[in-house]
């Protein structure tokens, strides 16, 4: 059943669409396409949404699909929501399928360094050139539907269209924001996956946990299976009332699945947590988590329970080669060492949840004398709550904000809410090359930066951080 990839021709030269006023340029190069991009709505970086079908229209969605040949009804889906958890679950799953040979597109957001980041086949992102061409049909047939769709909508189109085009095995889709209203949920999958639901993005889905549960249990589609990580009793409450009213089963770990986990260390795989999973039809037992951090334990679950049911139609899903699949997984940007000397970890923990469990974390897997943190984040987080979390492990705090970020927080709102709060002495810079100078004069050999509170800090400390590596090359080849 694996496929091949399709051959890719050249993207074709500059052309309009439309005519009169109203002609539109379609870009022609890489560049301008991702300039284009940027250009779109983009409520990934906008202070204030309102999060309705006036502004979120699944309607334009279909109906661009529909443009593009209803791309979204030739691929088979697994789709996956959740606040916390998202990225390393679909990681854990493309893998577990991939190591059995089959063929898997994984669409992610947000990016680190580049767009095209969020679309990938078997791991490796689209090409430039492959997306460019893509990017001009899907700018090309958007301009036809509605001049108002917006850069996630335009993302998503591209990426059910590259993997209907690629004719791939199945595709897991992750949610960008909530899911009841998100462009991705014009799809029908396999199975639903929801990763730990709390509290974030208060200003958009909503004031209570129950209310974003909601949101995100709006991925729930009738005789769907959905399968969820062990959630707060009051997000179970939500989920069950959801799945019974549509008529959606709803297995959740640790409640409808038997599933625990331990922490160990051996000499082979050093510290790392080991799950066990029992169903109805399979056993799973004593696996190693590829992933650092206990709460990669439940993310583990929940993908082995979503393959599980996957199992019973796909027949070519091996445990062997299952196992050896997830044992290979790696997500960027989560507890990810990008630089030896001093050693620089960077984490895009971006609430409370995440970054506690980031400091637990790294005092579990990674040793160190002293940690320096690096800390940015946008102001609709519980900014407080993660400041609390953040002290914990961090004996030197510097603050600063990703550029070009609408939403950043000040740093020196940052130093002042913190201060206010531990009465810790902690330092800002204006951006991640100056924070990233303080913190390697002041770390000794065996200390640990890291660089955590946003997905854009994390994405700017890596693109840096690759620019000052091609700068000393080039000193040492010459």
């Amino acid at each position: 059943m694996a496929s091949t990839p399709k051959t890719k021709k050249k993207a074709s030269k500059s052309r309009t669409s439309g005519s009169g006023s109203s002609r539109t340029v379609i870009p022609r190069t890489y560049s301008t396409v991702v300039r284009h991009l940027l250009e779109r709505t983009n409520y990934e970086r906008v202070r204030v949404v309102n999060y309705d079908e006036k502004n979120f229209k699944l309607d334009r969605m279909r109906k661009l699909l529909k443009r593009l040949g209803d791309p979204h009804l030739q691929v088979r889906t697994v789709h996956v929501a959740g606040t916390v958890g998202k990225g390393s679950t679909v990681s854990m799953l493309a893998n577990m399928i991939q190591g059995c040979g089959f063929t898997v597109g994984t669409f992610t957001s947000p990016h680190l360094v580049e767009v095209t980041e969020r679309i990938c086949l078997n791991g490796a992102p689209i090409n430039e050139t492959a997306f460019t061409k893509l990017m001009r049909e899907v700018i090309k047939e958007a301009d036809k539907t509605d001049k108002n769709i917006t850069y996630f909508e335009l993302l998503t189109a591209a990426a059910l269209k590259h993997f209907a085009d690629e004719a791939i095995d199945l595709a897991i889709i992750e949610v960008g924001l909530g899911g009841r209203l998100d462009s991705t949920n014009v799809i029908t999958p396999e199975a639903s996956v929801l990763a730990r639901i709390e509290m974030d993005h208060v200003r958009i889905l909503g004031s209570t946990l129950e209310e974003i549960a909601a949101e995100k249990a709006g991925i729930m589609k009738p005789g769907v299976p959905c399968f969820s990580v062990p959630q707060h009793p009051s997000v179970v409450g939500v989920l069950r009332e959801k799945a019974e009213e549509i008529g959606c089963e709803l297995h959740i770990v640790g409640d409808d699945i038997e599933f625990s986990s331990r922490f160990c260390v051996d000499d082979d795989l050093g510290p790392h947590n080991r799950i066990c999973l029992i169903t109805p039809t399979n056993q799973y037992m004593h696996l190693p988590v590829p992933l650092p951090g206990e709460h990669q334990a439940d993310n583990c679950a929940v993908a082995l329970a979503a393959i599980n049911h996957l199992k019973t139609t796909e027949p070519g899903l091996i445990d062997t080669s299952l196992y050896r699949g997830l044992a290979k997984t790696n997500v960027p940007g989560r507890m990810e060492m990008v630089w030896k000397q001093p050693r620089i970890i960077v984490d895009g923990a971006h609430n409370p949840v995440s970054i506690n469990a980031l400091m637990r974390g790294m005092g579990s897997h990674v040793p160190y004398d002293s940690m320096i943190c690096i800390f940015g984040c946008c102001e609709d987080k519980d900014v407080d709550t993660m400041l609390e979390s953040l002290a914990i492990g961090g004996d030197k705090i510097i603050f600063t904000a990703a550029q070009d970020q609408a939403r950043a927080v000040d740093p020196q709102e940052l130093k002042q809410r913190f201060m206010s709060i531990r009465g810790k002495v902690c330092q800002t810079a204006r951006n991640i090359k100056q924070a990233l100078e303080i913190a390697a004069s002041a770390a000794s050999r065996d200390d640990l930066i890291c660089v955590t509170g946003s997905f854009y800090l994390v994405g700017e400390t890596k693109a840096h951080l690759e620019s000052l590596r091609k700068q000393r090359n080039r000193t040492a080849a010459s």
